[in-house]
């Protein structure tokens, strides 16, 4: 990491990924006793040797830290998918432009039309998302649709779509008072990231991790980071997220960092990913991060099924997805077009919310009058 830009080391990140490996139980359970952690500490907390017992603390403290920070009350949001067109070739998603199946850009008029259905339901928070095509991310497109979802009650309105330059950003925060931005590495690991994005403006791997940072210097005052759950080894990729998000949070503190956990699904042409991740290793990783970053809001999307999402919520999670189709017109305008992946999670919004009163929590549609 030089100056103002975050640049991964490899070469640390696979030697805290050996000492993740190489860590024993009494190794865990001396870390679970601390109060503050390093990202050696959290190297610790991913180790194999973690069994029922620690687990079960490790969860107890997550869960701990995580309501005392942030209570019972539990964001709810929901993608509106507008453009499945896409110019990249990613290996793991539906939207891979040597798909050929049909292509949908809905309109202004349609995303109104989204909007509003789904307005229906309660949101109002939205999360914009399209494949990464010039016309569905340029600003003067962007501008009067942002505008539009906030006249129709959309509180927050963030944006998941091809990375912009600085200067677009700043024209969608201050034009459109743009409130969010989501954008995901897929993966950290060089040669993966190579080979997973053969053709397409996305396959520099530099430019997508420097967004986050074009995206705060714009002004958007919040930014979600990632990787995509089963591309490369979960220990390295969940240690170089941390080293990205420590930075953000160090250089870029205007802004509110938050970590979404994308697991690879079933879409078209995909049947999974290279390097799966199991649920009790997903739940390892949200939770060792929650003691390394107890302040950070974390996202949990319907790639996951209804069983293993009720049951993750109260151990770390603070936002959720509810009612997601991720079909450009998939609530109610357009039917046929290619989804991004397979929804696992089918439950309506007021199925959710009611699945999360039952357990306790305050399911909110909104975050400020």
């Amino acid at each position: 990491m030089n100056g103002n830009t975050f640049h991964l080391d490899e070469e640390r990140t696979l030697r805290l990924r050996d000492r993740a490996l190489a860590a024993t139980a009494l190794d865990i359970a001396a870390v679970l006793g601390q109060e503050h952690l390093s990202p050696d500490d959290l190297a610790t907390l991913l180790s194999p040797a973690m069994d029922d017992t620690l687990f079960a603390r490790l969860a107890a403290e997550s869960a701990r830290i995580t309501r005392r920070r942030f209570g019972y009350a539990l964001s709810l949001y929901i993608p509106l998918y507008y453009d499945n067109r896409c110019i990249n070739h990613c290996r793991y998603c539906g939207f891979n432009a040597g798909n050929k199946v049909p292509r949908v850009f809905l309109s202004r008029e349609e995303i109104l039309r989204e909007g509003r259905a789904i307005r229906a339901h309660g949101f109002t928070n939205l999360l914009l998302v399209a494949g990464e095509h010039p016309e569905s991310a340029d600003p003067s497109f962007l501008v009067p649709v942002i505008r539009d979802l906030h006249d129709i009650g959309f509180r927050s309105v963030s944006i998941e779509i091809a990375p912009l330059e600085e200067a677009a950003y700043r024209r969608l925060v201050t034009e459109a008072h743009l409130d969010g931005l989501y954008v995901y590495q897929e993966t950290h690991h060089r040669a993966t990231y190579a080979a997973e994005h053969p053709r397409g403006p996305k396959s520099d791997p530099d430019r997508r991790l420097s967004t986050p940072e074009r995206g705060a210097r714009a002004g958007i005052a919040k930014i979600g980071i990632g990787f995509l759950l089963g591309l490369y080894d979960w220990r390295y990729e969940t240690l170089a997220l941390a080293q990205h998000l420590s930075f953000l949070q160090k250089h870029h503190w205007r802004a509110e960092f938050s970590i979404s956990f994308p697991r690879i699904r079933k879409a078209e042409g995909v049947a999974g990913g290279p390097h799966p991740v199991g649920d009790r290793e997903f739940l390892q990783m949200v939770c060792a991060l929650r003691l390394l970053f107890p302040e950070t809001p974390m996202s949990l999307s319907t790639r996951e099924a209804p069983a293993f999402r009720d049951a993750a919520v109260p151990i770390g999670f603070t936002n959720l997805s509810a009612g997601s189709s991720t079909v450009p017109g998939g609530y109610g305008t357009r039917k046929g077009a290619l989804a991004q992946f397979e929804v696992e999670d089918a439950r309506g919004p007021a199925e959710v919310a009611a699945a999360l009163r039952a357990r306790g929590f305050d399911p909110v549609w909104k975050d400020w009058e």
